[in-house]
This record gives structure tokens, sequence and C-alpha cells, in this order.
């Protein structure tokens, strides 16, 4: 016997999207039979707790009667910038397949009701390969490069693949046999320019439904492939501290909180409830049922960012806790180091070996970050030296001592966004800590001239800057002055004929883009 359909008033109480397009369509599949969804994940970084999002609405369907599949979107992967390398992509796609299955056991959903497919089972048959040149003849590069622009890795010259990606997750609704396909709200490009293309071919307009985006630690986007924005989901527990503690969580401020935002679309879907944990003299414990409530305490600044990281870091553990355990099978943890390999452990011409000479100097090496300068004061007992206090989205504003007395006045520098490395080992400057270096362009020749760095406008305190290529890796915690790590890569920093700064002519970059300095074209960066 067919089970009954669901009823679409029950679809939208066990699922309620963000954004449904083609909701006329759906309501009508429903009163008919179950409905045939799929969600795919391009089998990149190491997946995240962001992930939690997607897997509860996983949990939605199946409670309401759909049929659910999940592709693992190996060839994605490689397209996407070569965020995947080839000779990695078979270890990678069994990593998220395990790690994926791990997730959805951990809040109880029953593996036995979902579909497990890798693209490479069917994008390289001849059938679907015929209809990707089909589709190529009649999509404009614009309407290409339009659609995967929120979700293909955007670089100043890009690769042929980046374009046909779209292409390829909009014939993958017809060849999963879906009615619809689920994703986050950065796939909307993606899911229009399907519903556009697919008919061209002959083949019917899907339905989309669109879950939000949880904001990174760093208030960007949660991506696999930046470290600094993301937990793992194999994250140790003294990691998760340490990522928690350098979030962004200010004070009163619910923009942009990656803390507040995983509390509201993680936490709260998957407990119902989150309990603030703080001393009796603050107030004691306090259990909130409703994401409004706790927003507006915080807003209220009656819950401290303290409290908030502290009761986040012992809610996450507790769901992390099952997945770590079923990781630390000596199988799985070899599967785990040889699909994401150590690049600062490998030799040359290797990767991920563990008895490797010397360590590798590259720039993921650095934590470099977009800071704003709350306040800047000349140095007690130096003329040419400001103490600033910059926010690099911590808990606390950094002191940073700099040179810049002669060059930028002080009204140039209040309230300004810059660029701070903030893993050097803090100094004393006649009598001061550094705990940082604002990054400042300067001219070659005489008289010297030194300009800071300037971040693309709208980036946010804490954000992760980073050089083109070398956007995963986990940054060293502090660089050890003996090793001259930093040093070494100055030594190749550069600005730009049009005055974007450079590693070996790669561009430092931000979420939104590049990295410049106001005119000092040719110029050195320190």
């Amino acid at each position: 016997a067919q089970p009954c359909p669901p009823q679409p008033c029950q679809m939208r109480v066990l699922c309620p999207p963000q954004e449904v397009l083609g909701e006329e369509k759906l309501m009508a599949i429903l009163k008919e039979r179950e409905l045939r969804i799929y969600w795919g994940t391009a089998t990149t970084g190491k997946p995240h707790v962001a992930y939690f999002v997607p897997m509860s609405k996983i949990a939605d369907f199946l409670k309401a009667g759909c049929e659910v599949t999940i592709l693992f979107a190996d060839l994605h992967a490689y397209l996407d910038n070569m965020k995947a390398p080839w000779e990695l992509l078979e270890l990678r796609t069994r990593y998220y397949e395990h790690v994926i299955k791990a997730m959805l056991e951990s809040i109880g959903v029953p593996l036995d009701r979902l579909k497990f497919v890798r693209g490479t089972d069917y994008q390289l048959s001849k059938e679907y390969t015929l209809d990707v040149y089909r589709l190529s003849s009649v999509v404009t590069q614009h309407d290409a490069k339009k659609a995967g622009a929120e979700v293909v890795k955007q670089v100043e010259h890009p690769l042929l693949s980046g374009l046909l990606y779209p292409g390829l997750q909009a014939l993958d609704e017809e060849y999963l046999k879906v009615d619809a396909q689920f994703g986050g709200v950065d796939q909307r490009k993606i899911f229009t320019f399907a519903e556009k293309y697919l008919p061209s071919l002959g083949y019917a307009k899907r339905v989309h439904l669109m879950n939000p985006m949880v904001p990174g630690l760093t208030g960007s986007k949660m991506s696999s492939s930046e470290e600094d924005s993301k937990i793992d989901l194999l994250d140790r527990k003294e990691d998760v501290k340490k990522k928690l503690k350098k979030a962004f969580c200010e004070p009163g401020n619910v923009e942009n909180n990656g803390v507040l935002s995983f509390i509201k679309h993680v936490l709260f879907p998957l407990k119902s409830e989150f309990v603030v944990l703080r001393e009796e003299k603050w107030g004691g414990n306090k259990t909130y049922t409703d994401y409004e409530a706790l927003e507006k305490d915080f807003a209220e600044q009656v819950v401290h960012p303290g409290d908030l990281k502290n009761s986040v870091e012992v809610a996450l553990n507790k769901l992390l806790d099952p997945i770590r355990e079923k990781f630390n099978s000596p199988e799985l943890k070899k599967l785990s180091s040889a699909a994401y390999p150590n690049p600062s452990k490998a030799k040359p011409g290797e990767k991920g070996t563990k008895n490797s000479e010397p360590e590798e100097v590259i720039p993921s090496r650095l934590d470099i970050r977009v800071g704003k300068v709350i306040s800047v004061e000349k140095h007690p007992d130096a003329d040419s030296l400001y103490v600033e206090k910059i926010d690099v989205g911590e808990a606390e504003p950094r002191t940073v001592v700099s040179g810049l007395v002669q060059f930028v006045p002080r009204e140039q520098l209040q309230d300004r966004l810059v660029v701070l490395l903030c893993n050097l080992k803090p100094q004393k400057m006649r009598g001061v800590e550094s705990q940082g270096m604002v990054l400042c362009a300067s001219s070659v020749g005489e008289p010297r001239q030194v300009e800071p760095l300037d971040p693309p406008a709208g980036c946010c305190a804490g954000e992760r800057v980073y050089v083109e290529g070398y956007e995963g890796g986990e940054p060293d915690e502090e660089l050890k002055p003996k090793k001259k790590v930093f040093e070494k890569l100055q030594a190749d920093f550069r600005v730009s004929e049009d005055c974007v700064a450079q590693w070996k002519q790669r561009n430092f970059l931000t979420k939104l883009g590049r990295v410049s300095c106001k005119s000092l074209k040719g110029g050195t960066i320190s």
C-alpha cells in the first residue's frame, strides 16, 4: 500500500523555507503524490557545522513524506576553480559520504529512507555529455557567469570550467528525476538559470526551495573553503573554543553576528530551546524557548558575548561528540588525512607526508584580517608612534602600535578599515604591547610615502584576507620569530600597477574583492 501523500499545510509547518520558486506547482504536486526532491553538495573543503541547517530540513522533508536524494557533486567540486584536485576527488567524496551520514544519524534521520548518488555516476555518460553540449549552444557567457556569481569562486581570470558549473547543476534536476531542488539562498541565481534554460532542451521547469545562509564566524558566509569562517565537524574541543573566542560577536550588535545566527539557524531548529550558561552573580542560567527573545536580550546587552560564546561551545560540542567518536576509527582517521593532506607538512612534489623536510612557507599561514580602527592616540613615550585600538571581530579590540604618525593624520585613521596581521608574536614597543601589524604600502623612492592597505568597501571587522589560490589551510596560531615566516613571504609583497596588493602577482582578496592602496603603484608592502 502506498503511504498517504502529505498535505500542503504539513509541508509548510515542517519546512518553512526562506523562499520558494514555483510554489503553485509545488502545491499541485503535493495534492497528488509525494514530492521528489534533491539536495546537492560539492565535495570541496571539509563540511562544517552550518551543514546542520540543510540536514534538519532534510529531516523535515522525510517527515512530510518526501522522497529525498542527496547528491555528492564530485565533478562540480573539480569544476569550481579546482577546489578539489582530481587526484583527491575520490577521497574527498568518500569523506563527504561518511561525514554527511554521521551528521544525519546524530540528529536521528533514518538513512534507509534516503537515496545517495555521486555526480560522476551519471554526469560522464554519453547522454549527459551531449546535453552539456546542447545547453552550451544556447546559454550566453553573461548568463553562465551571472548564475554562478554567488557559488563559483570568483577570480580575475575565470576558467571555462566555472562557466559550465551552473549548466551541470541545472541538468542534474532532469537526470535525478526530481520535482524540486533544495539549497541555500546563495543558489538562487543558479535556480533561476535552470528555470530559464531547462525548457529550451525540452525538460520541465522544477520547483526550488531555499534555506537561509548561516554567516561565518567572521561575519561573511560560512564557507567550507575558508578556514577562519567556520567550525569543522571534526574540530577538537580546544579548536572550537579558540574559533569561538575569535568570532565576531560585538556587544548589542545583532547584524552579521555569526554566533547568534548559528543559534538561530542550527541550535534552535534541532533543540527547540537554548540555555545561556552564566554565573549566579550575573543572573544564573536562562533558558530561551524562542530565538527572538534571546536576540532582544542580546541587543539590549542583557546577555554578554562571553556568556553567549561559552553556551554555544557547550551546546555545539554535545552535537559534535557522536560525529567525532565515529571518526575516531583508524579507517576514517586515515581517510580524513588522505582526503585533506596538510600542505604545511608536504615535501616539494608530495602532499601531506608526515616526515617532510623544510616546512612550506605559504601565505595561508598568515592570519590576516580586516580591522576597524576604534581609537587612535599618540604613544605616551614616542612621538613617531600611534597606539590604536582595532576591532578584528574578537570579544575585545586589539592594541596595535604603528609608526604612522609622520605619514597618516590621526583623523584619517579613526574609524577606518585596515588590513591587520594578527598572528605575530605580541611585542612591546616603548612599553606598550602591540598585538598586530597594520599592513601598509610604501613608495620605493624618496621622499618615502606610506598608505594603509584598503579592504573592499562593505567588509566586516574580522573578515579574513587571503592570497588568491591560498584560501584553504589553517593559519599558524603564532608565527615563530626565529622561523621568519612573515619576512620570507613579505619579500614578495608588491603593489601592482593598478594599486592592488599582491604576493608573487597573486592578489590579496576578501570575499568582496581585491585589497588595494590609494596611489602607490609598484610599491612594497610591510
